[in-house]
């Protein structure tokens, strides 16, 4: 059997990421009711970051943890990679001592070539064009709050960026409903928009994309490496800040999510993350049982085998 990565959601099916979401909401209850799970007992991940981290570093070091494995921190100062190894060569290596990589980089493509040489699965821990990892927690959350988010409707409000095309897969994947609400300009990726067809839409208006809203998500206006834009940002998107106001005009049992970290003031108003409508830190909290599960069906696809 070849090798299985998850650089997108794309790289399941639409019943596999259902199997993942019911699984790891499966390991959120056993570890909430103190069952101990040894599912990757001996296995060993490596994880590479080019990206700084919190969510991200802590979900996947004790999530292998909790399965009875471990895992290593790489950055590229510690490793030959930040000395000009190539890609290819790093990945031939590290598979023949790991178990699986999760690489947190900038450009995608680095999380291709890595893949293609691998033969341990590789997991797209963030890139610049996707970040598939925070989709499982956030439709796990939406699923524990709400049920199927099956022809349900989800807004994205403020930047075409990686959240917001992985929301796009998301959309196709889960099939549900997906309005994407920026400023004319920073539309996300047009490819991704063509192959969601109906289920995406497009506008410049949040007041309007809000309307009957089942889920709301943002993210901060400018990200990782777009520090310089900033400012120029600023401007642009100050009608886009999510706020109790906005909330008001979706459905009423609507949910607010954002990836985190949030900068409040900004991408959403001083106080609306303290709103009951606003599930981030149960979103954030997913992070680590949603990635565990999907450790467990690339690391030990038998675990699957039954669903």
């Amino acid at each position: 059997m070849s090798v299985r990565h998850f650089l997108s959601l794309t790289d399941c099916s639409p019943t596999e990421l259902q199997l993942i979401i019911q699984r790891a909401i499966e390991l959120k209850r056993q570890r909430q009711t103190g069952q101990a799970q040894e599912t990757l007992k001996g296995r060993v991940l490596g994880m590479i970051f080019e990206k700084a981290s919190t969510r991200t570093r802590l979900s996947f070091e004790a999530g292998m943890f909790h399965l009875g494995g471990h895992s290593i921190f790489l950055s590229p100062r510690d490793t030959q990679l930040g000395r000009g190894e190539p890609l290819a060569d790093s990945s031939i290596v590290m598979s023949s001592m790991l178990d699986a990589v999760m690489i947190r980089t900038f450009a995608h493509a680095t999380l291709t070539e890595f893949a293609k040489h691998a033969t341990v699965p590789v997991i797209n821990g963030l890139s610049d064009d996707l970040h598939p990892c925070q989709l499982l927690a956030d439709l796990q959350t939406f699923t524990e709050l709400r049920g199927a988010i099956q022809g349900k409707t989800a807004v994205w409000i403020g930047d075409g960026n990686n959240m917001c095309n992985s929301y796009i897969e998301a959309a196709v994947q889960f099939d549900f409903n997906l309005r994407i609400a920026c400023p004319k300009g920073y539309e996300p990726d047009p490819q991704l928009v063509a192959c969601a067809g109906q289920r995406v839409s497009i506008t410049d208006d949040p007041q309007q994309a809000v309307q009957g809203a089942h889920l709301i998500s943002t993210d901060v206006w400018a990200s990782m490496g777009q520090e310089d834009q900033a400012q120029a940002r600023m401007a642009e998107f100050r009608p886009f800040q999510v706020s109790k106001e906005l909330l008001d005009l979706a459905a009423d049992d609507v949910l607010l999510m954002h990836c985190l970290p949030a900068h409040r003031g900004e991408e959403v108003s001083l106080d609306v993350l303290d709103d009951p409508r606003a599930v981030v830190w149960q979103q954030a909290e997913n992070r680590l049982h949603a990635q565990k599960a999907l450790l467990e069906f690339l690391i030990n696809p038998a675990l699957y085998q039954h669903g």
